[in-house]
C-alpha cells in the first residue's frame, strides 16, 4: 500500500512524518549528517537512521534536535506519534492493541518472556532478533515496543497485574549487564503503585497455564477480553464462557504465587546471584 500523503505532499504515517520533518529541518540548515552529529555530540549515523525511518531514537536526541532547530516540542510531539503507531506492529496484534489502549485494568501471565511492557531495551533487542529479526526491522520493532512502556505511565494509567514465572527470570542474556538491568527494572516497576509483580516459583509445578502466555483486559464497559499466545501467534478471545475458563486457570494460578513482597524479595535475590559482569 503506497504511503498516503496529505495536501503538503508530505506523509501522513506518522513514522515517516518524523523521519521526513528531520530531513527537511536539516537540509534547509545546510548541514550534513557529520556537521549535525558534531554540532549535538551525537553520532552522525543515528542522524542518518531516524531520517531513513529506520530508528525514530530516543527522548532526550530529539529535544536536543527541537532546541537546535528552533522547533520547541514540535519534533518531540511527533516523535511520541512515531513510537505510539499501531501500524508498526503485527496484524495480529492490532485488535487486541486497540483494547488493551481502553483497559483500565490488565492482568497477566508469563511462561518464560516478559511482557513488552516490562521489557528492557537490551532485552527486546536479544529476544527479537532470536526470532529472526534484524537490520532496519529489528530497530523499528525494538522502538515500537519500547514506545509501548508509555501505557503504564501517567495519570489514568490503567492498573496492572503480571504474574512472572521464575523461568522469566533466570533465562540468560549474552550480556550479563543487559540481565541484570532487565532485573533492576522489574525491581522499580515493582514499586509503581498500579503495578503488582508476583512471581511463580518452580517448586509450584505443571498448573493450567504451563504452556500458555495470557492477558486479561478489563474495558470501560465492564467487560473483560482475554488474549493467549505463543512464540507465533495469538488469539483473542471476547466470548464470556471462554473469557471464564481462561480466568478460572489464571486464578489458580496466582494462588500458587509468591505474595507480591516475597515476590520484589525474590527478584533482588536472582540479581545478587547474577555472575559478575566482566566489563564492571
Amino acid at each position: 500500500m503506497p504511503t498516503r500523503r496529505a495536501v503538503t505532499g508530505r506523509s501522513r504515517e506518522p513514522r515517516a512524518r518524523f523521519a521526513e520533518e528531520l530531513r527537511l529541518l536539516r537540509t534547509a540548515r545546510g548541514h550534513s549528517l557529520r556537521q549535525l552529529g558534531n554540532r549535538l555530540g551525537w553520532d552522525w549515523s543515528l542522524f542518518g537512521k531516524m531520517e531513513k525511518g529506520e530508528t525514530v531514537g530516543g527522548p532526550e536526541v530529539v529535544q536536543a534536535l527541537d532546541t537546535h532547530y528552533g522547533t520547541p516540542g514540535l519534533l518531540l510531539a511527533l516523535w511520541e506519534l512515531a513510537v505510539s503507531d499501531k501500524t508498526q506492529f503485527k496484524e495480529r496484534y492490532r485488535r487486541y492493541m486497540a483494547l488493551e489502549a481502553e483497559a483500565v485494568s490488565m492482568w497477566h501471565f508469563a511462561v518464560s518472556v516478559l511482557p513488552g511492557l516490562l521489557q528492557t531495551q537490551g532485552y527486546a533487542r536479544e529476544l527479537l532478533a532470536s526470532g529472526g529479526l534484524h537490520g532496519a526491522e529489528l530497530m523499528q520493532q525494538v522502538d515500537a515496543r519500547m514506545g509501548r512502556r508509555s501505557l503504564l505511565e501517567g495519570e489514568g494509567a490503567p492498573q496492572f497485574r503480571t504474574i512472572l514465572s521464575e523461568a522469566t527470570l533466570r533465562t540468560a542474556l549474552r550480556d550479563v549487564g543487559e540481565w541484570r538491568k532487565r532485573l533492576e527494572h522489574l525491581v522499580e516497576m515493582a514499586e509503581r503503585p498500579n503495578v503488582t509483580l508476583q512471581v511463580l516459583p518452580q517448586e509450584a509445578g505443571l498448573h493450567g497455564l504451563s504452556s500458555t502466555d495470557v492477558w486479561f483486559l478489563r474495558l470501560p464497559d465492564a467487560r473483560t477480553v482475554a488474549y493467549t499466545e505463543h512464540g507465533y501467534g495469538g488469539d483473542l478471545i471476547e466470548e464470556n464462557v471462554a473469557v471464564e475458563r481462561v480466568q478460572r486457570a489464571y486464578d489458580a494460578t496466582r494462588d500458587l504465587a509468591r505474595s507480591p513482597a516475597e515476590s520484589r524479595n525474590f527478584v533482588l535475590r536472582v540479581l545478587e546471584e547474577l555472575p559478575c559482569d566482566p566489563s564492571s
